[in-house]
């Protein structure tokens, strides 16, 4: 576990001095009763850990962070979450199909739902793997998904319906009318919405739709039907979760993106959650992923400032995708992770001192498994572990 990284967002959980870890009321989904938290493990022992999952030892740290070695000891992170009046502290996760499905430390780590609350498919739920031929859908992987979050007592946030990525080749190929496109995109999200049910706490209607100058992104569902298709994504997605049986939690609908804590694009999404209001379109929520880059991460003011603001116009927010990356991965040094510490704790902070910020996610907790590498070559360490699960030995 990245000493300094998770030392900073303990401290940012912590920072209001609540003793206990009460949390909301169970249960977080409303089809089925979660089990009760898992008992605080044991300390780690090599009989559990993977070969590469060795633990530094502990006179490589600071005296005053000894608590932090072992990757299944307190704090924990979802119990701090929870007891700062947050729903929950969760993670991406990319099963299955993945080494995540075979790595025992971070199925343990994963799973313990005193560290993480809160699950996010990173990718088993978009439209290319949901539904990979014309009405032909597979719900397996998302299915799976589903179980971790049922068999662990964990939320669900589900991810996502519309997107300008990751769409079926059918899709991107189609010979497609404006209605017809329409019909496609209506199908696939009505479709979603029904078979997950109350299992979602949310989902990301509508994912990464704005450019950086606050303008619509060019992509299959813009290009061919225009803006209009951000609306109709929304109005689909209300008429699903109401089509849904009486006496079920409804799943909350949100927008999500990167990069609207402050400029053009967060304009422009106030001006999106404005107008859906004034068509009588149900939105719920604000997804900020927060994925940032160190040294250019906003300051905790601003990060305040944004959420504050869409919590004014009506919505929940909730960081959901968060990771604050090396530009160059092999020019590290003390000051350079004593300011990923900060900026963890800034973006960790935010969320603890907004009221209407319901919780965190990372997205996803190791370096081993992280986006950033293949997305962004060079570039790495963003998470809170590191890739073999052990503390560094940086400052």
């Amino acid at each position: 576990m990245s000493l300094a990284r998770l030392a900073s967002v303990v401290s940012a959980l912590a920072a209001l001095g609540l003793a206990s870890p009460a949390g909301p009321g169970w249960p977080p989904h409303g089809h089925y009763p979660p089990p009760p938290p898992p008992p605080p493990p044991p300390p780690l022992t090599p009989a559990t850990a993977t070969s590469s999952a060795s633990l530094a030892p502990a006179s490589s740290a600071p005296a005053s962070c000894s608590g932090y070695f072992e990757p299944l000891s307190p704090p924990f992170l979802n119990d701090l979450a929870q007891a700062a009046g947050k729903l929950w502290f969760g993670s991406a996760t990319d099963q299955p199909g993945t080494g995540e499905d075979t790595s025992i430390l971070y199925q343990e780590i994963l799973n313990n739902t005193h560290i993480f609350g809160q699950i996010t498919p990173a990718n088993m739920m978009k439209f290319e793997l949901s539904e990979p031929e014309p009405g032909v859908f597979n719900f397996t992987g998302g299915d799976i998904d589903v179980a971790i979050a049922r068999d662990h007592g964990k939320y669900l946030r589900c991810h996502n319906l519309v997107w300008v990525s990751q769409v079926s080749d059918w899709v991107l190929n189609g010979n497609w009318t404006e209605d017809s496109l329409i019909a496609v995109m209506q199908n696939h999200i009505q479709t979603m919405i029904t078979h997950f049910g109350d299992a979602c706490y949310s989902w990301d209607v509508v994912n990464e739709a704005v450019a950086a100058n606050g303008s619509f992104s060019s992509s299959i569902w813009f290009d061919v039907i225009g803006p209009e298709y951000f609306f109709l994504a929304f109005q689909f997605a209300q008429e699903a979760v109401d089509s849904l049986p009486a006496g079920i939690r409804k799943p909350k609908l949100y927008y999500n993106d990167f990069g609207i804590e402050s400029g053009n694009k967060s304009v422009a999404v106030l001006g999106l959650i404005q107008e859906l209001q004034s068509r009588n379109i149900r939105i719920d929520g604000v997804g900020l992923e927060s994925h940032f880059v160190l040294g250019e991460t906003p300051s905790l003011q601003d990060q305040i400032a944004t959420k504050q603001a869409y919590i004014a116009a009506g919505v929940e927010v909730a960081i959901t995708e968060l990771d604050i990356r090396f530009p160059q991965a092999n020019l590290t040094n003390a000051t350079a992770f004593a300011l990923q510490a900060e900026e963890y704790y800034n973006s960790t902070a935010s969320c603890v001192q907004v009221g209407g910020c319901v919780g965190i996610t990372v997205w996803d907790f190791d370096d081993q498994y992280s986006w950033i590498p293949s997305s962004f070559p060079g570039q790495g360490l963003a998470d809170l572990y590191n890739a073999d699960f052990r503390v560094s030995n940086h400052p």
